[in-house]
This record gives C-alpha cells, structure tokens and sequence, in this order.
C-alpha cells in the first residue's frame, strides 16, 4: 500500500511491505527509475519477515518537497539527508540499506557517515560516493562516451531536451544500459509517470552538474559534502552487485572498490543483467540482501 509521512524537506511517498516487527529493508531506486524496480523484490524480502521500506526520490513520483524554497538539489548529500530523514520519520533506529545508482549513493553515503543507523549494506556498484574534486580529471575515452547524457545535462540544450522529451529519453536509457532487458513497455509505463514529477527535470540538472562543480550545492548539506570529499569508508557489513552486462560501467563497476570497505564485504556478479540488477533478475537481487540478514 502506498503511503505519505513528511520526512526533513519532504513529503515522502513509500510503499510498505511486511511486518511491522521484522528487519527494516529500505530499497532505494536510481535514475531514470521508480519504486516499480522493486515490485518483484519486495514480496521475496516481506515473505522471510523483513519490514520492506520502498520511497520514491525527491523529484520522482508522488514524493514532493514541502516549500517552494527549497533548493530543488539532486547532489549526493541530499539524498542521503533525505534517507535520513526517512528513517528517523518513521522511527526505524537502523536499517539494512539497498540501493543502485542515485539510491545505492545515498545508502552508501550513511553507511560511511552514520554506521550506527545501517545493519548492513547491498549497493550495485559498490562504492557509489562521488569523488567531486576528481570528477574534472578525464577517464578512459571507452568510458567517457557512456557519460554523454551527463555532458548534455552540463547544457541549457540539455535541460530543455529532457523537458520535452522526457519519455523517450529515459526509455533510450534503459535500452543502452541494460542491453540484454528485454522490458515490455508496460514495464516502462508503469515507471514513466514518476518523471512527471514538477521538480523531476530541475532535481535531475542539479544533480549532473553538481557532481561536476558546475553547480553550487544546497547550503545545507555543505558540511556533509565536505565531509565526502575525503572519500570515507565503509565499515558495515556490504554486499556490492553488479550486472555483468551494465552498459554505463563496464571497465569493472565494484572490483575497483574493495578498498573502501573495511568490515566484512563480498562482491556479487550477476551475469547477462546490466544497470538494473532488481527489476532485471529479482530473484537474485533479493537472495543477495537475504545473505546480510
């Protein structure tokens, strides 16, 4: 069922799933996606008792922010504010944090600030917390052309394409980073009413060109993204996943990061599964957060 509780800045739409008593699992999707990657993840997860938490982001979906004034920022601290937020609304003291792309940063990011409020952490990708500083540094040219989307967001050309071409943009995404999901368009459907969001297109732009530096932050994360800028560590219990067919990181995804973790860690790879490991292989996505519990 889905619900509403106001949480820091926002009005957080989430769907609960599971007994109220058992282990909180909160599941956080990435961009261009919804709370529908979790559809087949979560019955796995309520059905061996978890308490399944799912919220949509800022700027996708139901989920609004309470005043005009706030800065609509899509920068990493945010986020991860925003799930702290969430998680203090609903009185739930720590959790077992699940995230893939602009969600497994946010989870990634309280499991190395606030270690007390995680039980244990299962990030596709791995360590997903932006080395802002080193963002100007150029990388291999075999993984710079798959950042083209970020480089047209840098553009007023970019902000206006998104607006207007929303739908077929983020379905273009899909296709190239999951090249072996072979999604019905029922699936996508389901998710691409989330990007009508008002605040969708300005929280999106913010977030590509602040990871950049082309943007200021909102003032009141900036101690916490100074705090980020020294890359720390991860010390919970982590899982990192990665689709062995994911066409935005393919030079390794998480087998450059084993160093940022220093608590008990593995890694797991899910062959023919690219960006989008929950909604690709659901099955294999949720034994994975089982094995943390």
């Amino acid at each position: 069922m889905l619900k509403q509780i106001q949480a820091g800045v926002l009005e957080v739409a989430y769907f609960e799933d599971g007994p109220s008593t058992g282990t909180p699992v909160v599941l956080l999707h990435g961009f261009p996606y919804d709370v529908h990657a979790y559809d087949q993840v979560r019955p796995f997860l309520a059905f061996e008792g978890c308490r399944v938490i799912t919220p949509y982001l800022r700027g996708y979906g139901p989920t609004r922010f309470l005043s005009a004034d706030t800065p609509r920022s899509g920068q990493q601290a945010a986020l991860a504010h925003d799930l702290l937020a969430l998680l203090d609304a609903l009185e739930i003291p720590s959790a077992v944090l699940v995230g893939y792309d602009w969600g497994g940063r946010a989870a990634c990011i309280v499991a190395a600030l606030w270690p007390d409020r995680v039980r244990a952490l299962a990030s596709v990708g791995g360590y997903n917390i932006q080395d802002i500083p080193g963002a100007a540094i150029p990388q291999r040219p075999e993984d710079e052309y798959r950042y083209w989307y970020q480089y047209y967001f840098h553009t007023e050309r970019g902000r206006t394409g998104l607006a207007k071409y929303r739908r077929e943009f983020c379905r273009l995404l899909w296709r190239l980073w999951s090249p072996t999901w072979k999604f019905s368009d029922e699936t996508f459907d389901r998710t691409v009413v989330s990007f009508d969001n008002p605040d969708f297109v300005d929280v999106v732009i913010h977030s590509y060109r602040h990871r950049y530096g082309l943007m200021p932050g909102d003032p009141s994360v900036e101690g916490t993204e100074q705090l980020l800028i020294l890359q720390p560590a991860i010390s919970v219990p982590s899982i990192a996943i990665d689709g062995g067919d994911d066409g935005v990181a393919l030079s390794g995804g998480s087998a450059r990061h084993h160093r940022f973790f220093t608590g008990k860690y593995e890694r797991l790879v899910i062959p023919d599964v690219g960006h989008n490991p929950p909604q690709e292989a659901p099955r294999d996505f949720a034994d994975a957060v089982l094995s943390l519990i």
